[in-house]
């Protein structure tokens, strides 16, 4: 089967019963065959597209973003510039979540207790990289981080749900770990990063390794947790820092 864009391509791909039209099928697995039959690999939409056409269900969207744990990469505007704010981007179609053995791909949920807890405890950082979300990337300019959770331990390994089994990420570490995608060290490379540290620096990188955490500094800490707020709310914060400043 072509992931090409039919949309692109000027046709229209029919799969017998296998049809997001069919309200038989559930509202996660419309989704996923109005995106693969309608958008393809490559293409890009609008929330507003999916509301129209899946009808008869609620929250549509959350069942979207329901593909994104079986493998399905859905860009945004904040992770992809070109886009505008209602644009979304099928950058890969994941697990197959219409056929039967794939239903409950990736549908094991983490609580919103839960997720909010692993945040908090990771100092609203990616773990992997440090980047914190909305930051640009150093390399790659007009790239912006997006924070999510991933697993220490794979699905399909035996991870669960819980915060000892979650961490936060980046998305593009997230994806890096789950599809061995991207530009990524080898231990060699950074070794020899680690052994042109200063002597303090060696110190304060092995008290990170020895507990697994990097102890941060409390402005690291205020500005991970500023990171998190809309830009309106940093707007206006930043304005009253500077005038405590000038006192």
């Amino acid at each position: 089967m072509s992931l090409l864009n039919p949309r692109a391509m000027g046709e229209h791909v029919s799969y017998g019963e296998l049809d997001w039209r069919n309200e038989f099928l559930g509202a996660r697995v419309r989704v996923a065959l109005w995106l693969r039959d309608e958008v393809g690999e490559g293409g890009t939409f609008r929330k507003q597209e999916i509301r129209a056409v899946i009808t008869g269900t609620e929250q549509v969207d959350r069942r979207m973003r329901d593909l994104r744990p079986a493998g399905w990469v859905i860009r945004t505007y904040r992770d992809k510039p070109s886009l505008q704010p209602d644009q979304l981007y099928l950058e890969k179609i994941g697990q197959p979540v219409w056929e039967r053995e794939h239903r409950a791909a990736g549908l094991r949920q983490i609580s919103a207790k839960t997720r909010r807890a692993v945040y908090e405890r990771d100092g609203h950082m990616c773990r992997r990289c440090g980047i914190t979300a909305g930051e640009e990337y150093t390399e790659g300019a007009q790239s912006r981080a997006r924070l999510t959770l991933g697993h220490v331990t794979p699905y399909k390994h035996g991870g669960g749900v819980e915060a000892a089994d979650l961490i936060t990420e980046c998305a593009r570490c997230n994806e890096t770990v789950q599809h061995l995608t991207g530009v990524q060290m080898s231990p060699e490379q950074v070794w020899d990063r680690m052994a042109a540290l200063s002597g303090p620096n060696m110190k304060l990188l092995m008290s990170w390794i020895a507990v697994d955490r990097r102890h941060l500094g409390k402005a690291e800490e205020v500005w991970a947790l500023y990171r998190q707020l809309p830009a309106e709310a940093r707007d206006r914060l930043a304005g009253d820092l500077e005038d405590l400043l000038k006192r």
